[in-house]
């Protein structure tokens, strides 16, 4: 998602991590790998919940890509790190 948010903002995608992880764990993780998108803090799990990114029988998140429409409704649902040429073909 770094690497290619210049083809992000080119169609005005916003990007936003989640993470349960600390704000303290947060800010260092951000800086050593430079995002220019925030990190959202969701210590509770509960974005994690509400999103179905929980692994079943366990605490751990699973990287999950969710593009979502102006609109509200989720265009893509995807495990791991899609390409950005999937994520991109998703809004239509």
């Amino acid at each position: 998602m770094r690497d290619e948010q210049t083809q992000y903002q080119a169609k005005a995608v916003q990007t936003f991590g989640v993470n349960p992880a600390t704000v303290a764990s947060h800010e260092r993780y951000a800086a050593k790998f430079r995002f220019p998108f925030p990190l959202l803090y969701d210590v509770g799990r509960d974005v994690a919940t509400a999103y179905r990114t929980v692994r079943p029988g366990s605490r751990s998140v699973l990287r999950t890509v969710y593009l979502i429409g102006t609109d509200g409704r989720i265009r893509l649902a995807q495990r791991g790190a899609p390409a950005a040429d999937d994520i991109l073909a998703a809004l239509g």
